[in-house]
């Protein structure tokens, strides 16, 4: 900084930092100073991200938990730590945690796993912090921080994240839970450091207009406040004088523009094994336009119920190529099909086809109660045959259905001649996550789809409006053609190694 700039910073730093971690000035000091109850910091690689996640424990609180998503990544934060603190005085190796001064606590942790969230049930802490959180499922982010809490008077209680754009599907959750930062189709956008309220209505957040109390269902409840603030390595001039500059322009398009500017906007990294590009998806995703249904009939209504769990119960209404913004509703309130054929009434248009999942048992109640009302349904299991066979040339069949209805999905969203597609998917994050994540392996007996209880384990939620989606594309008529759902099949040569089906399919259809 500039002498004169630097010396009024000085001057100042007794207010901002009472601790041995002192703040760069700007965004790093914005977030260290930000009254936020929940903080997204960073975007860009190298903005101090992992020093101000162990900075604010150390100056600011007295019982502080840190996450990084592997146990083996734990240790950059505990070298972070030692490095502002200038001594390993203190630091419990087998607890991963170092015993301050004044009885103050400062714990690593990690949660490779989507059942380890679970260990940290009822211990509360009046600090957490996730470094990367897009490495972290949403279950395990939101699970953990209901115990952000103290009793000693005084003691202030937050939660940081920290992060990049997400490199796969798996992280596109962090990019709609700070929509109105983060999210370029949010209807209300916010500026970076705004503070926006938000509770949980019906397992779902609501925006809120302050922190309260409000008055919802007759019931009081408070409001807790989130906000992002952006960081670049030009930020952080402790890393930027070290070359690590370098180190991200030679990265390859499009990480480096994500890492450098912090663009969560950009194209995700193709898994090698999903089933759908996700460049497609977005493609689809930039076609929509709200009135892009107008002069169509309503095609099809897909339905994905829950059964009464925590998943929800998910509605996609499709109109030839365009699909609607999704209708969720909550898996319990759903439990008996009464509210799910009510919704389902509601909305159907133009005598369309109703297709209902019942491979997972739930989808019988809202069977009879369509029944009752005179309005057929279609049954959809993914776990039945096929006859089916892929259209690509590569001449391969289908193991199941799910594995059918996924693929011909993806036909449908392959950049043709003209490199565009017919299909117009709803700018939803979590949408475009869902029919990201699944991912495929050929087998002698055709294409297999990744199980929806495989996924859900791996990601932390169930991909319900993926599912929704490419039901409601099986049945009835799309851009003026009928969709061909038994086409003849052809057999897999036998005796063929599964590694050498894949790459046979890998040529033909990549």
């Amino acid at each position: 900084m500039p002498a004169p700039e630097l010396a009024a910073f000085r001057k100042g730093a007794d207010n901002l930092a009472i601790g041995p971690f002192l703040p760069n000035p700007g965004p790093q000091s914005d977030a260290y100073l930000s009254p936020a109850d929940e903080l997204f910091f960073g975007g860009a690689a190298g903005g101090g991200k992992s020093y101000l996640a162990v900075g604010l424990a150390l100056n600011s609180h007295r019982n502080s938990l840190v996450f990084r998503r592997n146990y083996k990544q734990i240790l950059g934060l505990i070298d972070a730590a030692v490095a502002i603190r200038g001594t390993r005085d203190g630091y419990n190796g087998q607890d991963k945690l170092f015993n301050l001064a004044d009885g103050k606590v400062l714990e690593f942790g990690s949660m490779p796993n989507e059942s380890d969230k679970e260990k940290y049930q009822g211990r509360g802490h009046d600090y957490i912090a996730f470094d990367e959180l897009t490495h972290f499922t949403e279950s395990q982010y939101r699970f953990v921080i209901g115990w952000c809490r103290s009793t000693i008077p005084n003691q202030r209680s937050r939660i940081l994240a920290t992060g990049n754009p997400p490199l796969t599907a798996e992280g596109l959750w962090v990019t709609e839970y700070w929509g109105p930062w983060l999210n370029p189709a949010h209807p209300n956008p916010a500026n970076p450091g705004e503070l926006r309220w938000f509770t949980s209505v019906d397992g779902r957040d609501r925006e809120m207009d302050g922190p309260g109390p409000h008055i919802i269902d007759g019931q009081q409840v408070m409001a807790r406040s989130r906000t992002f603030i952006p960081a670049r390595l030009e930020d952080n001039p402790d890393l930027a004088k070290t070359g690590y500059a370098a180190s991200l322009e030679a990265m390859p398009e499009p990480m480096r523009t994500m890492m450098r500017e912090g663009r969560f906007d950009l194209q995700l990294k193709q898994e090698e094994d999903s089933i759908i590009p996700v460049h497609w998806i977005m493609a689809a995703q930039a076609r929509w336009r709200p009135d892009g249904h107008k002069g169509q009939p309503m095609s099809c209504i897909g339905f994905d119920p829950a059964g009464g769990g925590k998943d929800e119960a998910v509605l996609s209404i499709r109109h030839g190529g365009w699909f609607a913004p999704m209708i969720t509703m909550r898996g319990e309130v759903t439990a008996d099909g009464n509210a799910s054929a009510a919704e389902i009434i509601k909305h159907r248009k133009d005598a369309c086809p109703i297709v209902v999942d019942l491979g997972g048992g739930y989808g019988g109640g809202v069977r009879l109660r369509l029944d009752d009302n005179g309005i057929e349904i279609i049954g959809f299991n993914g776990g039945y045959s096929s006859g089916a066979m892929a259209v690509d040339g590569s001449r391969f069949r289908f193991a199941n259905k799910r594995a059918e209805a996924y693929w011909r999905f993806r036909e449908a969203l392959e950049p043709g001649k003209t490199n565009s597609s017919y299909i117009a998917l709803p700018p939803d994050p979590r949408l475009r996550a869902d029919l990201t994540a699944p991912r495929w392996t050929p087998k002698q007996n055709g294409i297999t789809v990744e199980p929806k209880e495989s996924i859900k384990a791996r990601i932390g939620r169930s991909p319900d409006r993926g599912d929704a989606v490419v039901m409601a594309f099986t049945q009835g008529v799309a851009e003026g053609r009928t969709i061909k759902r038994f086409p003849r099949s052809y057999p897999i040569a036998a005796n063929v190694s599964n590694s050498k089906l894949k790459e046979r399919l890998r040529a033909a259809v990549w």
